[in-house]
């Protein structure tokens, strides 16, 4: 068994309150979840407008998996938001 951990900081250019930003965060994490049957939450940065950081963790059966996986979630994420990914940090255990 593997376990996949990628954290995602986005950039939102056009957030201009927390309140904005928690629409945008709720409705990512709500579309991972359902998509990829995965667990995913804003984990830092929960005061900052334009900044997001997205604690995403998944369980594979291989490490081959686990990659996919975690390369189908950042697909997905790029595809579904107009905000730009600056960082992302990776870890398969």
């Amino acid at each position: 068994m593997r376990i996949g951990t990628l954290q995602i900081w986005l950039y939102m250019p056009w957030v201009h309150s927390l309140k904005e930003k928690r629409m945008v965060v709720k409705s990512l994490c709500s579309k991972l979840r359902n998509q990829f049957n995965l667990s995913a939450g804003e984990v830092a940065e929960q005061d900052t407008h334009q900044t997001a950081v997205f604690g995403i963790a998944c369980v594979a059966g291989d490490t081959k998996q686990a990659d996919s996986i975690v390369d189908n979630v950042l697909s997905f994420i790029e595809s579904n938001t107009e905000g730009e990914i600056t960082r992302i940090q990776r870890e398969i255990l």
